[in-house]
């Protein structure tokens, strides 16, 4: 026999007022620079970064040196923190996949996706690690084959097993974990905003352990650490894309690879993602996207083909048997050996997929209504996967093959250059000039759309979850991402990837105890979301 409607309806309602909330963060106030100055994140952020960028300009040397140990403080001192909280989001994400709660969907039962899944999942992608994935596909796991890098649980370099452990490795930094990182950021933003009414900022995810308390000073510093996770974040892979384009330029058509050149494509790039912001989300970064889908997916055809089909599918055996192979013992932070690769790298990759968690996930929350918890985090966790195991198959596979056979630079010289490692392997296939000037191509392209998502999502933290706020403050973020980037790379000078590494890393530190919380908190949401629902299938 059913429940008493009469019951279920007294239920429901008991239910519904846990989240009957006032949200008002603030009041609204556009300034004569047309600013949405209504809550303080946006001035404190702005102030913040602002210091930040003149005192490293002003004592280039002492902001150096301080970033640098606080890097290494960070990575001796809170490892264990990072490597353990990187495996709870996993595990979360591979619960959430077969449990209940997977079937509820964001938006409510009825909502219907704004976007089709080809579009939802290049835009994803782009935003993800896109820049990434260019730079570091083959001098990873040339790097650590090598030992430039230093290698993997102390594994000898140069021998098989250093490749399988070299390609494996670097599945491990690209694979389950920092899209599980994505995915619980992500998640959150999307069902606490289109199935609780709350704003779409990160404080609202923490509704359910502090209540109204999110929307005074406990919020104000929660959204603050998410705008300086995602600023940092975002320089360092700016910088990254810089660095590696200004290569490329070198390496082409013999372009001094310098400060200037990188400074040169910074600015270039940011009047490019301000045009892309100027035709809003439709207009500028879906098509971007998808032209970048469509370029990376040209240029990994091409390198599966050009380096042999038979090699690549054999690499692909041994990523996927590496990845397999190696992952737990990675992922152990106890007792470990290799000292160089675990802190220098590991931890680094950690800290850069959580400082970039704000804004990939807030972003991808903002184009996944419509779909399940179980079709987002499928999605969002193991697609990526898949297809990063093709990919580094396709590119890392092709530099170790180039180091084994005895093949140009890399196999000569090893990494002396992280960012030039892709064109000295393209140059060993055909067309050259094509792919490489295809590749940068791709860098400046994901570097555009990384600036552009990512100014949407700090625009959307620093004015309280809006998604409508004045263009002029997106502007304003998007000038602000490449300013910073130009200032660590300025600051590290030859040592500019250390610079980016730290900014990555200082921020990422304070954003894991966020994470941590979220977890929490999310599946305090969904269980009492499935409990709604579960009302209204015993009502129908």
């Amino acid at each position: 026999m059913s429940e008493n409607p009469h019951n279920l309806e007294e239920q429901k309602k008991e239910l519904e007022a846990e989240y009957d909330t006032e949200h008002e963060i603030g009041e609204q106030n556009i300034n004569p620079l047309g600013l949405d100055l209504h809550n303080p994140v946006f001035v404190v952020s702005a102030i913040l970064i602002i210091a930040f960028v003149i005192l490293s300009l002003v004592f280039p040397e002492q902001a150096n040196a301080n970033l640098d140990a606080t890097r290494q403080w960070i990575g001796r001192t809170f490892d264990w923190l990072f490597l353990s909280a990187g495996n709870i989001f996993v595990l979360l994400c591979l619960a959430l996949i077969v449990l209940p709660i997977g079937r509820i969907r964001i938006g409510g039962q009825d909502a219907k996706p704004d976007f089709s899944v080809i579009s939802w999942f290049s835009m994803l992608f782009a935003a993800g690690m896109g820049i990434g994935l260019m730079f570091w596909s083959v001098a990873e796991p040339v790097g650590y084959f090598t030992e430039w890098f230093g290698t993997p649980l102390g594994i000898e370099g140069g021998t098989e097993e250093a490749r399988q452990a070299a390609l494996g490795a670097t599945m491990y930094h690209w694979g389950l974990h920092p899209w599980a990182i994505y995915a619980v950021v992500g998640l959150s933003l999307a069902f606490f905003a289109y199935n609780k009414g709350l704003p779409l900022t990160i404080r609202s995810a923490f509704y359910p352990i502090f209540g109204e308390r999110v929307w005074g000073p406990l919020g104000h510093v929660i959204d603050t650490l998410a705008v300086l996770a995602t600023m940092f974040g975002l320089a360092t892979s700016l910088g990254l894309g810089a660095q590696q384009a200004a290569s490329g330029l070198e390496f082409l058509f013999g372009i001094e690879a310098g400060l200037n050149t990188q400074i040169a494509i910074i600015i270039g790039v940011t009047i490019v993602a301000l045009l892309s912001i100027m035709r809003g989300i439709n207009g500028g970064v879906k098509v971007l996207s998808n032209i970048n889908l469509m370029f990376a997916a040209l240029l990994l055809i091409f390198v599966m083909i050009a380096g042999g089909i038979l090699a690549f599918l054999a690499n692909v055996g041994t990523t996927a048997s590496g990845y397999a192979q190696y992952i737990l013992p990675l992922s152990n932070p106890v007792g470990r050996e290799d000292e160089t690769f675990y802190h220098s790298w590991t931890i680094f990759f950690w800290a850069w997929w959580i400082s970039w968690s704000p804004f990939v996930g807030m972003f991808i929350a903002r184009v996944s209504r419509g779909r399940t918890v179980r079709q987002f985090v499928t999605a969002v966790l193991l697609v990526p996967t898949l297809v990063t195991v093709i990919w580094m198959s396709a590119f890392g596979g092709s530099g170790l093959d180039q180091v084994r056979d005895n093949i140009g630079a890399l196999a000569s010289e090893g990494i002396t250059d992280s960012s030039l490692a892709l064109f000295q392997m393209l140059e060993h296939l055909p067309f050259t000039a094509i792919t490489s000037f295809l590749a940068i191509a791709l860098v400046l392209v994901f570097f555009v759309t990384s600036s552009d998502s990512g100014s949407l999502v700090i625009d959307s933290i620093t004015s309280g979850g809006k998604t409508d706020a004045p263009q002029s403050q997106r502007l304003f973020w998007a000038t602000f991402e490449g300013i910073v980037a130009g200032v660590l790379l300025a600051v590290g000078g030859a040592t500019a990837l250390t610079a980016l590494q730290a900014g990555a890393v200082s921020t990422g530190l304070p954003f894991v105890i966020v994470l941590l919380l979220m977890s929490v908190s999310l599946l305090k949401g969904l269980f009492h979301e499935l409990a709604l629902v579960r009302i209204e299938e015993a009502k129908a």
